[in-house]
């Protein structure tokens, strides 16, 4: 039985298990990580909005916490709590950050942290 090498062609059976693996493990992670990033595109667009308001520089730090908050719970946005939002407010100027992270467990006890700030300034100090 002699094959020469240019017929011996394919791969072994351990090695398309590794190849399968490999694609099942950045598959896991890429379905783990897309919604994190998509629930993050809601806090900035909720930011975004928020700063477009015409009259954002009028109401007190209660209503603006309370229109964030109004606007994470239509877009199912449960990462950011209320002690995430900072409001800092003096006469017309007005800067709001939020700065949360989020945990998501990947397989067994590794988990994925990841950590995001936004902010923006309305008026001058």
């Amino acid at each position: 039985m002699n094959l020469s090498a240019q017929r011996q062609q394919g791969l072994t059976l351990i090695s398309l298990v590794f190849v399968l693996g490999l694609i099942g493990f950045f598959v896991l992670l890429t379905l783990k990580i897309v919604p994190i990033y998509l629930d993050h595109g809601k806090v900035q667009s909720a930011l975004a909005a928020l700063k477009e308001m015409p009259d954002i520089q009028t109401l007190s730090e209660p209503e603006i916490r309370e229109s964030l908050t109004k606007r994470f719970n239509i877009n199912y946005v449960y990462d950011v709590t209320k002690d995430e939002i900072k409001v800092i407010k003096h006469g017309d100027y007005l800067k709001v950050d939020i700065e949360y992270e989020t945990v998501v467990k990947l397989v067994a006890n590794l988990s994925l942290l990841a950590e995001f700030h936004d902010s923006f300034e309305v008026g001058q100090e």
